[in-house]
């Protein structure tokens, strides 16, 4: 036999795994939206781009998603002695936190510019967080190309916003927007 561990054992470390891995990215997407709502006056107040869904969805599409990113990061967290393992563990950590960060800057900061710089940073850290989970496990890279998609739409709604509501970036958080040119 020169397996370290049977079948058995690697799908039970992968189930273990992903018994902790999707609940955590759902609660942490959970408790980062909960940094900033589309409730506010100021969201409410600003110019919708066309292709703005209906609210219900984004929490709908955003749950299946950290659900996807849970079991793809459960795949790679249970490949123990895998070549590039913990880099991927770490990028990935790096790139949730910047993830987890956008609904503060978007609605609870009310930084248009500042979100859609961070949603940059998203996609390409998002693009190497997938080559590294491919070279781990390919479906974990596989599993992260919805999520790819989505986090582009948000970027080119993001944009949008910025587009149609260019005096509305920078506000503070009770509504009142201060410009001042030099």
């Amino acid at each position: 036999m020169n397996m370290l561990a049977s079948r058995g054992q690697l799908r039970a470390s992968f189930i273990r795994w992903a018994l902790f891995t999707v609940p955590l990215c759902v609660l942490l997407g959970f408790l980062a939206g909960q940094t900033g709502s589309p409730d506010t006056a100021w969201f409410q107040s600003l110019a919708k781009p066309d292709i703005y869904p209906e609210p219900k969805w984004f929490g709908i599409v955003w749950t299946v998603l950290y659900v996807m990113i849970g079991f793809a990061l459960a795949l790679v967290a249970s490949a123990w002695g895998a070549r590039g393992r913990t880099a991927a563990l770490w990028v990935f950590a790096v790139h949730f936190a910047l993830n987890l960060a956008w609904s503060y800057v978007f609605f609870g900061a009310q930084q248009i510019t500042g979100a859609l710089v961070l949603l940059v940073a998203i996609v390409l850290t998002l693009l190497v967080v997938i080559a590294l989970f491919w070279r781990v496990r390919r479906l974990a890279g596989l599993l992260l190309l919805p999520y790819l998609a989505w986090v582009c739409f948000a970027t080119a709604l993001n944009y949008q916003f910025l587009q149609l509501n260019p005096d509305a970036d920078g506000g503070s958080p009770d509504g009142a927007v201060e410009r001042v040119r030099i």
